[in-house]
């Protein structure tokens, strides 16, 4: 990554200011380490939902499950999902009993790092390009504050085997943008239906599928870094669609690591576009 930076930052300021979305490779996060992370997630779901459920959400907190909660503005439907939120400062009482799940806190909490690791090599990139410090967003992310806001979730798309015709009309994710920095999605080979709308076809509603590589993360721009940035770097919307004939109908699962900055950090864009807000206030 040292030795290929000035290449590297040149190919994802072009795909974040052109399109939004984009895929990196050769990250550092193994083939088994985000597979043990996948059966991690795979078995939390098949857990009884009464012990999910001793998990769930509350609405003071972003930590936890929650089932069929999302309801998008653009589908006035609820996401045909659920998920589990790990925000660090929030996590007491959140994890299940590890006599349930041996090495799942262990495995996601090292997965987490992992993933704000890679997250803070591209955030440095775009750190050069917008006259930043080369570290000032890991600055405004630091693991160890108490307003950390970094949130990995694993997501379960219940299965559409065997459901009516009708299910079919519904989305597995309406059309939305994230409200992070920055968004590492880990995707499994087979399992398809993501569409984003690349910033450039923003205006013409052009739908592109991202397919799903082996190992590959799949990178988008969130709301909060596309007003930091000025609106240089650009937030995409993006959807999950239900699986079409002849395509694979069993659950799908996906893995996002939402980077943003802690509670207390300023945003405030070099060009002063927009007025300085905190990033507590920007989300809350």
């Amino acid at each position: 990554f040292e030795t290929r930076r000035a290449e590297i930052t040149d190919a994802l300021w072009e795909a974040a200011t052109v399109h939004g979305f984009f895929q990196v490779i050769n990250h550092g996060i193994t083939t088994d380490e985000i597979d043990a992370a996948f059966s991690q997630a795979q078995h939390f779901f098949a857990m009884p939902m009464e012990r999910k459920q001793a998990l769930e959400k509350q609405p003071t907190s972003n930590a936890g499950w929650e089932y069929r909660a999302q309801v998008r503005p653009s589908t006035g439907t609820p996401d045909n999902k659920e998920s589990y939120q790990i925000p660090l400062p929030e996590m007491n009482g959140r994890w299940p009993d590890i006599s349930l799940r041996p090495g799942f806190q262990e495995i996601l909490l090292k997965f987490e790092y992992d993933n704000w690791l890679v997250a803070m090599k591209i955030l440095s990139c775009f750190a050069d390009r917008l006259g930043f410090e080369r570290d000032f967003f890991e600055q405004c992310c630091l693991r160890a504050s108490s307003g950390y806001q970094c949130t990995l979730r694993l997501i379960h798309y219940m299965s559409m085997e065997n459901a009516k015709a009708e299910d079919f009309k519904y989305w597995r994710a309406g059309a939305h943008s994230d409200f992070d920095c920055l968004t590492l999605l880990h995707l499994r080979e087979g399992e398809g239906g993501l569409q984003v709308c690349p910033g450039h076809d923003v205006d013409s509603h052009s739908w592109t599928e991202v397919a799903p590589i082996a190992g590959a993360i799949t990178c988008n721009i969130g709301d909060m870094l596309m007003r930091w940035s000025d609106d240089r770097l650009k937030s995409t919307l993006h959807r999950v669609r239900m699986p079409q004939p002849g395509e694979y109908l069993g659950p799908r699962l996906s893995i996002p690591f939402f980077c943003q900055a802690n509670r207390e950090a300023v945003i405030e864009g070099p060009q002063g576009k927009y007025p300085p807000i905190t990033a507590e206030d920007y989300i809350y």
